[in-house]
């Protein structure tokens, strides 16, 4: 099992929540969820069937949220956002359909995945429904502006997808090309779902652009807590499985900074148990163990407080209020998954 390693050592505060984002976006919220289940609906059962199973298993709806947030922050008082943001929670979880293919993974937020329960077949193709579902919204919304950020945004993701492909086993994989896979993979879609709330409210060219730094410097810390927390006893609780990226092969910034800071013996078991996945009873223990000697756990943590950090400034030009202070919060929610 995973080491939980204390990160936080002698800190005595509150946890940060999404509580506030929650609350306040909740209104909003419902009538996205209903729009999603409207455009889920189809003649062909098992579409309905299996993305539903996927977008009822729990979820945070955190970049939707982004996007509705962000929409109110900049004041706007109408109802495009709500179809916008149903829209960037098709296209997360169209990928997260063709994650789970390419991952082969048989778990997702602690539930069967859909390609373990359907096949990888089906997860393939009902994650382009989706992708499809997610460019109707766009067109329909009518906004060529919109549907610019959104569609690039996609075929971003798609590049990320295949660039983690090229690094997956490679140890002499970089920080460099890891941050451009993050980048592209996750952290494009948090920047898009920001950026058009400020696209609906027509607000001016800097407010966009420091949405579009918000949203990415806040994927980059999302996703680098989810990498670290990846050999950290703590994934359990977030119904995940403990190791799953040591499994696969994946290189990510807790492997490069143990790879790059270890000796020729400790650079053998890497090779080993990464790139050929030659993988022994024991082996994600003593890769906890390295990444623990070298302080490469921590050391990913104080790289996501230093986009956290970017995040937060980004957000200096606007007015105080809920909306602003609950998308800071959110910040400070991603970084504390660690704890």
């Amino acid at each position: 099992m995973g080491v939980v390693v204390n990160l936080e050592s002698g800190k005595d505060r509150q946890s940060p929540s999404l509580e506030p984002l929650v609350q306040l976006t909740a209104d909003d919220i419902k009538d996205v969820n209903t729009l999603i289940v409207h455009s889920m609906d189809s003649p062909v059962a098992l579409i309905p069937q299996l993305a539903g199973h996927l977008v009822s298993a729990g979820g945070k709806r955190l970049r939707p949220m982004m996007t509705l947030a962000s929409a109110r922050m900049c004041g706007y008082d109408g109802e495009r956002h709500k179809g916008l943001a149903a829209c960037v929670e098709f296209i997360h979880t169209a990928t997260l359909l063709h994650d789970d293919v390419v991952d082969e993974s048989s778990l997702r937020r602690g539930l069967a995945s859909a390609n373990a329960v359907w096949g990888n077949q089906a997860s393939v193709l009902v994650g382009d429904f989706l992708f499809s579902r997610a460019f109707e919204l766009m067109v329909a919304d009518g906004s060529l502006e919109v549907l610019a950020v959104l569609s690039k945004a996609s075929s971003i993701i798609a590049e990320g997808e295949v660039l983690q492909l090229t690094t997956t086993n490679d140890t002499e994989t970089g920080e460099t090309q890891y941050l451009e896979v993050i980048k592209s993979k996750t952290a494009q879609l948090f920047s898009a779902a920001c950026r058009i709330g400020a696209l609906v409210a027509d607000r001016p060219k800097v407010e966009e652009d420091a949405l579009e730094t918000f949203g990415m410097n806040l994927g980059i810390t999302f996703q680098l807590i989810d990498d670290m927390l990846d050999y950290s006893a703590k994934q359990a609780d977030l119904g995940k499985t403990v190791g799953d990226d040591f499994k696969e092969g994946k290189i990510t910034l807790p492997v490069i900074l143990a790879f790059r800071r270890g000796d020729d013996e400790e650079r053998v078991f890497w090779r080993r148990t990464l790139e050929d996945l030659d993988q022994q009873d024991g082996d994600l223990e003593h890769a906890i163990e390295l990444m623990v000697k070298h302080g490469a756990l921590e050391d990913t943590v104080e790289r996501a407080r230093h986009y956290g950090a970017i995040a937060r400034d980004a957000m200096g030009i606007f007015e105080d209020g809920d909306e602003k202070s609950a998308l800071i919060d959110a910040i400070d929610f991603c970084i504390h998954r660690a704890y």
